[in-house]
């Protein structure tokens, strides 16, 4: 049991690139795996790639969806096992007491990011951006023609690197 365990935590090593040589002396069977990791996963860094967007652009683009990420403002998909709020608005339920600082200010700097982005701009930020979607996907939820939300989310991410003082 524990030299089957010591040769599963060996290879699992080896497919992170930390180990080689030890596991395939005692795992013998199975050669050492590599893993490409594709760095353009994100729509942002699809269009960076194809030199699309500027490097300002896209800088813009990833601390808008970093101060997204910080602030957790994307939907929760599970049950918060918190206690229940003791007062109820006519809203819902009652803000949520455990958030830090450094959240309530990465909220505060992506409200003012998107408001500085300006009217009409801010659903192609945030589809492509922080939902992550497809240019394609996001021109036609917005009803869009096909090619016009480029032109669109550059304008936008040009607005959002002035705030974020990008040069």
């Amino acid at each position: 049991m524990a030299a089957e365990r010591k040769a599963r935590l060996l290879r699992e090593r080896a497919i992170e690139g930390e180990v080689t040589k030890s596991v395939r002396q005692t795992a013998g069977a199975r050669p050492v795996r590599s893993v490409t990791v594709n760095l353009a996963e994100s729509p942002l860094g699809w269009l960076f790639a194809r030199s699309l967007l500027t490097q300002r652009q896209f800088d813009a683009g990833e601390r808008l969806r970093w101060d997204w990420e910080r602030g957790q403002l994307a939907p929760h998909v599970t049950m918060s096992w918190d206690s229940a709020p003791l007062a109820r608005g006519r809203g819902g339920s009652a803000p949520r007491p455990d958030l830090t600082g450094a959240q309530i200010d990465a909220r505060r700097r992506f409200d003012a990011a998107i408001a500085s982005a300006g009217p009409g701009l801010a659903d192609i930020l945030w589809r492509v951006v922080c939902a992550g979607d497809g240019m394609r996907e996001a021109e036609s939820a917005l009803g869009w023609p096909a090619r016009a939300g480029k032109l669109v989310l550059t304008f936008a991410l040009d607005r959002i690197a002035d705030y974020y003082r990008i040069r």
